[in-house]
């Protein structure tokens, strides 16, 4: 037996490299019937995933059984990522020998041809005869049940049963809780006694000697919703063996971070940073998260991946800012992203050729994101370590200043708790958390505030150049063609795309701004709103759902032409609506405000009364009879003064120029830079849903139009057919059945209220037994209030009784206290239970003879009652 008392050494191969260490996999399982499968994208098609985090995420479909394999064998080099969701060792990055953020996993798969008898000695013969590795510093673990893998190593192979160790759970691998899986086998090799304790990889003491590389699983069972298993008919293959710790173990290695590749970008990060590795801990750290992170970024980046505010474009920017700020904080000035991107192209592209073909977007963006955050980082910074030093050594930083640097300075919150926790700190999350949802409520009205001081200087040379958004949106509505002027906002909650030519509405004159698509060659954004930066300058407030977007681009632009229809519809129904108002109500009418949105609209003006259901129907009836007409509405652009002229009124809040426009639109002539339908037949139906007050003298009327007029109808008739089914009456019998149900009704109630009070009479009958002085003072639960009302007034009206206070929880939840007391009695009804509400946690009624308390804890009900008979003298 070899003597493993020393550090790890390599096997005789140790100058095995890591491409060297793909091929020799790959053609070893390839020699065996195995067809090569190239890495798949680290976008995965399973949605409910981040990133292929394994090297079987791209085989799920042949493992389900929703797809046929084209090869029942199979072998791939698979680039993962775990950072984010539920593997996330994204915290645990250079820290540990062990964690990487982006790995690549060596697997070999079956679906379905072999299985155990083969898979097994497969992997040994790999490590041993292929790899060299030594036999006796390898450890293996199979689940406490599976006797069946147990026996192959040691009867097969040849492991000395010392050496087998059967676990749990660490041992059974599932895809989720219903469909396959089954128990797995780890191969762990021995670093030596210097590592840890002995005891194999069972003992948790000595998880740093045992480093798992490579894990067999058997998937044999499929389990149903119900928890049941059974035997899967054709038993798989699945294997996953990380390529950097078998590197560490073949290149004699303690860490991930000194194999050949990682190392040479360790080094490239020294040489940027100008720091030694091991010349201290701090920037050995960083050295360390800058050369692992640039391989992330890197193959995310090259996969379609970028920087965003959401899902996996959220966690790629969590992983730069993270290595920046690393650089940052060792004083780096310069940028260190995209030379450290060169270098993983460089030394990865080989065997990843795409790294190449995307080499200019990878640093390309690298280079935008990081210029943008080292100018956060820095006004970030300077505030934290302020705030610091105001907070005794190990305090608390409050929430609210996380929050500050979160929402005012773009500070991420991961970045000021990594920095609390560096130095010693902790962080009031909850504080955070709370201003969070605070904000979120003011988001909507906050994204479409004034212009943001961040962009105020680009927007500013728009004006001052001449170099206004030209609007087409009358004319032209998708497929418009238009250039990028700038993209702001990258990185914060708000991004705005500036273009020179844009057919979405801006929100002016009440009616809502557009929504659509911005598309270049490079990425797609979702436009959620569209207002105006300055007067003249068109903000779209934008979702970047794919790629990036640049200024300088070439787009393609379409709004959502469904959505423009119904705001046209409701647009020009409200300038009818505000004619046929003045023509009922009277010309003191003025408009006070509106909102024209798709799915209705809203109109405020001055008025004194409120208006009746005939002055609604008579204004509806004016409306839909000029809509009827289907008269063509004209919408020119004349001067101001034309349009004064012309006799067009002015529409409030609007402010005008000297070009105007003027909707001629049948009987009403007004000012309005909306848009609007060309005849108003389009509008279809309009229908008035609400009228009411808003203040002093101001009415609110809204009403819908077109399909929203029609929905509302059908929605109401169904309502009307539900009612007349429930009623056992035809529709038009309605009322009438509704009358003959109400005097049911009627009937019933008073028959009811007869047996409640024979009901109350009989109990009375039996709680006066119980009277003391002729007092009685009981807890009566499980009825209802208006029951436990009628039992006090019954018993209180027995012979001999004075009064009755009365205590229960109702039926239907909290507490009721009840007093009823003779005219003769000297007691005060009110007076007996206004002490033991309070013990109930609830108030009532003070009359003399008949009182009654609600409240909410029927817990106090026996102190109130004790509290009553003091009241009255029985204690």
């Amino acid at each position: 037996m070899n003597d493993i008392s020393t550090p790890a050494s390599a096997p005789d191969n140790k100058q095995m490299t890591a491409a060297e260490l793909r091929r020799a996999f790959t053609d070893f399982f390839a020699k065996r019937d195995h067809q090569l499968i190239p890495s798949a994208s680290l976008i995965p098609h399973d949605q409910s995933l981040l990133f292929v985090n394994s090297g079987m995420v791209p085989f799920i479909p042949f493992f389900t059984g929703s797809e046929k394999p084209g090869h029942p064998r199979a072998v791939s080099v698979q680039k993962c990522v775990r950072a984010g969701g539920k593997h996330n060792d994204l915290d645990e990055v250079g820290r540990t020998s062990r964690h990487l953020t982006f790995f690549e996993m060596l697997g070999n798969f079956s679906f379905g041809d072999y299985f155990k008898e083969q898979a097994i000695p497969q992997a040994w013969e790999f490590f041993t005869e292929v790899l060299g590795l030594d036999p006796e510093r390898l450890w293996v673990t199979v689940h406490t049940s599976d006797d069946e893998a147990e026996q192959i190593w040691a009867n097969t192979v040849g492991i000395p049963l010392e050496r087998i160790q059967r676990l749990g759970d660490d041992n059974w691998w599932r895809m989720a809780d219903t469909g396959p899986n089954g128990p797995s086998s780890e191969i762990f090799w021995d670093k030596g006694e210097k590592y840890g304790p002995e005891g194999g990889p069972a003992n948790p003491e000595a998880d740093e000697r045992y480093v798992e590389i490579w894990n067999l699983v058997f998937m044999q069972f499929e389990t149903d919703e119900n928890g049941n298993s059974e035997p899967l008919p054709k038993p798989s293959i699945d294997t996953g063996a990380g390529l950097e710790r078998i590197l560490m173990v073949l290149q004699g290695k303690d860490s991930v971070f000194d194999i050949d590749e990682m190392s040479k970008l360790i080094e490239r990060a020294s040489e940027i940073t100008g720091y030694e590795i091991g010349a201290d801990e701090n920037s050995d750290l960083a050295l360390r998260v800058l050369a692992e992170h640039a391989r992330t970024m890197a193959f995310l980046i090259s996969d379609g991946v970028f920087p965003s505010n959401e899902d996996r474009g959220y966690v790629l920017r969590r992983i730069m800012r993270r290595a920046i700020r690393f650089a940052y904080l060792l004083g780096v000035n310069d940028l260190v992203t995209p030379s450290l991107v060169d270098t993983v192209v460089q030394i990865m592209s080989e065997d990843y050729p795409q790294l190449t073909a995307s080499h200019e977007l990878i640093r390309n963006t690298v280079e935008r994101e990081e210029t943008q955050f080292r100018r956060t980082l820095a006004n970030g910074l300077k505030i934290l370590d302020e705030q610091l030093a105001k907070i005794d050594d190990g305090g608390e930083l409050p929430g609210s200043v996380a929050f500050l640097l979160h929402d005012t300075y773009g500070f991420p919150y991961e970045v000021t708790e990594e920095v609390v926790q560096e130095r010693g700190y902790s962080l009031d999350r909850g504080g955070f958390e709370s201003d969070m949802a605070e904000q979120r409520e003011r988001a909507k009205a906050a994204r479409k505030g004034a212009v943001q001081a961040a962009d105020h200087d680009q927007v500013q040379s728009l004006v001052d150049g001449g170099d206004l958004t030209e609007f087409v949106g009358r004319e032209e509505l998708t497929d418009v063609e238009a250039t990028i002027q700038f993209v702001t906002g990258i990185g914060t909650d708000t991004v705005s795309i500036f273009l020179d030519r844009s057919p979405f509405y801006a929100e002016s004159g009440g009616q809502v701004g557009d929504t659509g698509t911005i598309t270049t060659d490079t990425g797609t954004a979702t436009v959620q709103d569209t207002v105006y930066a300055v007067p003249g300058v068109q903000r779209h407030l934008v979702d970047i759902t794919n790629g990036q977007i640049v200024s300088g681009q070439n787009a393609v632009v379409s709004i959502d032409t469904e959505r423009r229809d119904s705001i046209r519809r409701n647009h020009t129904g409200t300038h009818i609506l505000h004619w046929a108002l003045r023509e009922v109500l009277g010309d003191h009418v003025q408009q006070q405000g509106s909102m024209v949105s798709p799915d209705r609209l809203r109109f405020d003006f001055s008025h004194f009364d409120p208006v009746t259901p005939e002055q609604i129907a008579a204004i509806e009836d004016m409306v839909n009879a000029e809509l009827l007409g289907n008269t063509a509405v004209n919408h020119p652009e004349v001067t101001k003064a034309e349009a004064e002229k012309m006799g067009a009124i002015a529409f409030f809040g609007d402010k005008y120029g000297d070009m105007v426009r003027v909707l001629d639109a049948g009987p009403s002539l007004e000012f309005c830079g909306g848009t609007h339908v060309s005849a108003l037949g389009e509008i279809g139906l309009l229908k008035v849903i609400s009228e009411g007050s808003i203040g002093s003298n101001l009415r609110r009327v809204e009403a819908v139009t077109g399909s929203g007029a029609i929905g509302l109808l059908r929605h109401e008739q169904q309502a009307v057919a539900d009612a007349a089914d429930a009623l056992n009456v035809p529709v038009g019998d309605m009322l009438d059945g509704l009358a003959k149900r109400l005097v049911e009704i009627k009937v019933l109630r008073a028959e009811v209220s007869e047996l409640r009070g024979q009901l109350a009479a009989g109990q009375a009958g039996d709680l006066a037994s119980e009277a003391v002085n002729g007092v009685v003072v009981a807890r009566v639960d499980g009825i209802s209030r208006d029951e436990l009302k009628d039992l006090a007034v019954a018993l209180r009206d027995q012979e001999g009784i004075r009064a009755a206070v009365l205590g229960g929880a109702p039926s239907g939840g909290g507490a009721a206290l009840v007093a009823a007391v003779a005219s003769d009695s000297g007691l005060h009804a009110g007076e007996l239970i206004v002490d033991g509400s309070k013990c109930i946690k609830g108030g009532g009624g003070k009359a003399p003879d008949l009182a009654m308390a609600g409240g909410k804890d029927p817990d106090g009900l026996d102190e109130a009652l004790a509290l009553a008979r003091s009241a009255a003298g029985l204690a």
